[in-house]
């Protein structure tokens, strides 16, 4: 039975793979965004020269404050290969993304094997089919393939995952996602294998490749420092490892794992803090950070199971509105009911930590951006909740068989295949916004207008010469600006003066220069006011701007006050 089993999983993990593999095929038509993927891929010379300099230099240093060496010698490869052809890149990131979808499912048989064995174990009556499933004839015996299928479906077809797939930059989610799922599936094979009898060699092989995995996983993003913890859910429920007078062997095991995320942690910490790209304690207080952490979860687990309306930019507000305060609550209330729901239903916090802790490492106590949430955080916690919701029909059909009354299979066929088509419906729908950056940031507009998605596509068209479309972005993302108190509103009005000047409106473009001067007078604006001056005839204004501007006739760019 175990070798009729395992073929079985294979076959169902590799076509949940090749689905998913076909569903985001369209992403091979995106360009790059000009949202990070400038700065990690298309202006990034370290990735150019794949040596084993780079390699060294991506060991021990760090770019844009993040440790993350292995999805930097994966950019290097694709571009030794692709060069600057964005289908290469997408391919790859399609590629790791159907792998680790083909893992979901392997884990899942994995949790739910043991949960079926622990429930048939403690009571029939308790399971909704005793024993294992797969040992079943029928209908019964064709539920537990369904499951792990749907498993995998629910969780890679989720309009969540587009993010960290369709943006070349997610790189880090799909590699890191590769081997934090794999650390997973050897260590519960190592559980399996150990648990049924002394500690052989498959054992020692499952618990060195998860120590592994776990390192490579980290090298790729460091999210996954929470991975021990999430091992200890596991053991508790559904393995059923965890009893009081096993906790300290449970904790010793994981020594480990905690020793190798204790050390890279450090180094990422210490590299973000010397980058400055953590926000200080000083900008965004405590208090603040448990409200934001409290409407992170509370987005984070609405988009989940209500996927509509998700966007790629979710800014912070300032100062936080009340509804965070409402929503921050309400997660407290839903864990606490988890918690009392312990022993009776131990799957609901079991599997609520399980999304929660992935989250962990971005709900704000280590705040690095301007944004509240962001889908692709969720591409690891989004695991857990997956197989859970795959066991509906399963559960709702042991159930009612116990009474008599069989669930029509046309209800199961709705159960399973609704919500499948469903997620690739709004998934596709998804993928062709990340075609292109006017695409893109016409839908977050269209969704929640901010000053920054106008400013980007403003960016955007004036890299393709449509200065009329810019100028009017501009002049929305000025407005947006002043209203939120942004502080480098200048470069705005320079980019508008900017365009004005290469469609020949001079007038506008050296009351835009003026703006941008009273507010910090960089000596580019100076030159560039002089040549709308110019235009106009006015030579002697003209001059007395060159002069200001010296030797400083670069191209408008965004700049910081120093």
């Amino acid at each position: 039975m175990n070798k009729y089993h395992d073929n079985i999983t294979f076959k169902i993990a590799f076509g949940v793979a090749l689905t998913c593999l076909l569903v985001y095929l369209p992403a091979l038509s995106c360009d790059f965004i000009n949202w990070d993927d400038p700065d990690y891929i298309i202006n990034n010379p370290a990735i150019r020269i794949l040596d084993l300099q780079f390699v060294r230099e991506a060991f021990t240093t760090s770019y844009m404050g993040w440790w993350m060496p292995l999805t930097w010698i994966s950019f290097a490869i694709d571009y030794y290969f692709w060069e600057l052809n964005p289908i290469g890149y997408h391919l790859t990131n399609i590629l790791l993304h159907a792998a680790n979808a083909g893992l979901v499912v392997l884990v899942a048989d994995c949790l739910l094997s043991q949960w079926y064995r622990v429930r048939g174990h403690a009571g029939g009556d308790n399971a909704p089919i005793p024993g294992h499933p797969m040992t079943r004839d029928g209908w019964e015996g064709a539920i537990y393939p369904v499951t792990l299928m749907l498993a995998g479906m629910l969780w890679a077809l989720h309009p969540l995952r587009v993010e960290s797939v369709a943006w070349v930059t997610e790189r880090k989610d799909v590699l890191n996602g590769l081997f934090s799922i794999a650390t997973m599936l050897c260590y519960l094979q190592y559980v399996r294998v150990k648990d049924g009898s002394h500690l052989t060699g498959a054992a020692i092989r499952g618990y060195i490749l998860s120590l592994v995995f776990l390192l490579l996983s980290l090298m790729s993003k460091p999210v996954s420092v929470v991975i021990p913890a999430m091992m200890l859910v596991a053991d508790w429920y559904p393995l059923g490892r965890f009893r009081r007078e096993r906790a300290l062997t449970l904790l010793v095991e994981k020594l480990p794992f905690a020793a190798l995320v204790v050390l890279v942690s450090a180094a990422t910490i210490y590299f973000a803090s010397g980058n400055q790209i953590l926000v200080s304690y000083e900008d965004l207080p405590l208090s603040s950070r448990f409200l934001l952490a409290g409407n992170s979860l509370f987005e984070y687990l609405r988009l989940t199971l209500y996927p509509v309306g998700i966007i790629h930019i979710y800014l912070l507000p300032w100062p936080f509105p009340d509804s965070y305060t409402v929503k921050a609550l309400l997660v407290v209330f839903f864990s606490c009911i988890c918690v009392w729901q312990c022993r009776r239903n131990p799957w609901l916090p079991a599997t609520w930590l399980a999304f929660i802790l992935p989250l962990v490492p971005v709900l704000g106590f280590f705040q690095n951006g301007a944004q509240s949430h962001a889908a692709r955080f969720t591409y690891l916690s989004g695991v857990s909740i997956s197989i859970c919701a795959a066991t509906l029909p399963a559960v709702l059909y042991g159930y009612t068989a116990k009474s008599g009354f069989r669930v029509p299979r046309v209800l199961l066929g709705v159960l399973v295949g609704v919500p499948v088509l469903v997620f690739i419906a709004i998934t596709l729908r998804h993928i062709s916004a990340w075609k292109n950056p006017e695409t893109l940031w016409s839908r977050a507009i269209a969704i929640r207008p901010v000053g920054r998605a106008y400013y980007l596509r403003a960016d955007y068209f004036l890299e393709k010469g449509r200065y009329l479309e810019a100028v009017d972005d501009l002049q929305m993302s000025i407005k947006l600006g002043k209203q939120a108190g942004f502080p480098e509103i200048f470069n705005l009005h320079a980019l508008r003066g900017d365009a004005f000047n290469r469609i020949g409106r001079y007038a506008e473009a050296v009351e835009e220069f003026t703006q941008a001067i009273s507010l910090y007078p960089f000596p580019d604006y100076f030159y560039h006011r002089g040549l709308a001056l110019q235009g106009l005839g006015r030579s002697r204004d003209a001059e007395t701007d060159f002069l200001k501007a010296g030797n400083h006739r670069g191209a408008i760019e965004w700049r910081k006050k120093l």
